[in-house]
């Protein structure tokens, strides 16, 4: 009686703890909790509208691969509000509060030189989609970028100018709040005047300036070819429209961070022509992940994809190609993945991860054009020489 009494309440004791047990012995593993991708872009201030294209490129992209190493990956956005000290404190944030594993971002260079200090300290991935300034990588093991840097931007422009406009003089007008303007500046000078071009004088203005009439009087009475504007969209606008105000038509020329549809809105037909180095058009894109992500982006917000859209992108699937390679989202693992990539097919076109952290990449050549950003051409590194 005794061993049937036993027999029977271990058989009761199974049936109600059977199932807890077996849930006890197969605890929810780590592997499923979401891995956190910090951003950190100008979603408000002076160039919001690059932070907002470089985010509705992320989250697209997030759409078309919302997984990495079989966990969802989930994104923490932080404002940066267009200003370097907020860049810092929104990648200490992302790292201390969201416990960011890795970190896309920021759209412009001065920020990203203030937030990858941070993120050098912390031994944290970043890749930034469109801070050129090679100042941005310098020097540092974990800031990666997936567009072409200044240096070869200068170079491109140059040649541009000299052969394609066949200028030989250049007035350069440089806004001195921004390492990126400065920097650019100085590559395109020194680029085209190896090539026997020559520059009178280099002259400066501040972001959110909105008078350039003592710049564009000197500019009108040296008589010179042509005028390079590396600035941000709103001041390459002002400046167009207050040059052709005062019937100077010489051809314009400006870097990547022109090529935002405020520029149009604002200088109207005054940016009729002018020309542009820049990441991307959709009229260069050949490879599959390129055109399957532009009709995934027409479908999610019914428009067509823009250059930042396209680099947010591509900084998000190129870093989880190389959490992917790496087999790991730990700190080390993924910056020797990114350090490693070679040939990937991108949104904006082949990527290969060079010295500091630099993207090896072709240069698209735009002109406005109807109001439109018109692909004139792409300019490959090794035309340039390097």
């Amino acid at each position: 009686m005794t061993k049937v009494l036993t027999s029977t309440l271990t058989m009761a004791l199974i049936l109600m703890l059977g199932i807890p047990a077996m849930a006890a012995d197969k605890p929810t593993p780590i592997e499923a909790e979401p891995t956190v991708v910090g951003v950190y872009l100008p979603m408000t201030g002076d160039v919001a509208s690059l932070g907002k294209m470089a985010w509705d490129g992320i989250l697209a992209a997030n759409d078309m691969m919302p997984q990495v190493l079989g966990r969802d990956v989930k994104l923490s956005l932080e404002d940066t509000k267009s200003d370097k000290d907020e860049a810092a404190k929104a990648v200490e944030s992302l790292i201390r509060r969201q416990k960011a594993v890795a970190i896309l971002g920021e759209a412009i260079s001065s920020d990203s030189i203030a937030g990858g200090l941070i993120g050098e300290k912390h031994e944290v991935p970043m890749v930034t989609p469109t801070a050129t300034s090679p100042l941005v990588t310098q020097g540092k093991k974990y800031y990666f970028r997936v567009c072409f840097s200044d240096p070869f931007q200068g170079e491109i422009a140059a040649m541009l100018s000299l052969m394609t406009l066949r200028a030989r003089t250049a007035a350069v007008v440089v806004d001195i709040d921004q390492d990126y303007s400065i920097g650019l500046g100085n590559f395109f000078v020194k680029s085209f005047t190896r090539w026997g071009g020559k520059v009178p004088f280099t002259m400066y203005i501040h972001t959110g300036d909105n008078d350039f009439s003592e710049q564009l009087a000197t500019i009108q009475a040296a008589n010179l070819d042509i005028i390079y504007a590396p600035d941000y969209y709103a001041e390459v606008a002002l400046l167009a429209k207050q040059a052709r105000d005062r019937g100077i038509n010489i051809p314009i020329v400006a870097g990547d961070a022109a090529q935002s549809e405020e520029l149009i809105k604002l200088g109207g037909t005054a940016v009729e022509g002018v020309y542009f180095t820049a990441h991307f058009n959709a009229a260069a894109v050949t490879t599959k992940l390129g055109k399957e992500f532009m009709a995934l982006y027409k479908k999610k917000y019914n428009r067509e994809l823009d250059a930042f859209g396209a680099m947010g992108a591509d900084a998000y699937f190129v870093l989880l190609d190389a959490m992917q390679r790496s087999t790991s989202t730990l700190g080390p693992k993924v910056r020797e993945g990114l350090a490693t990539t070679r040939d990937f097919q991108g949104v904006s076109g082949k990527i290969s991860i060079g010295e500091d952290g630099n993207a090896v990449k072709s240069v698209v050549i735009n002109q406005v054009k109807d109001g439109k950003f018109v692909y004139v051409t792409s300019m490959s590194p090794s035309f340039a020489g390097q």
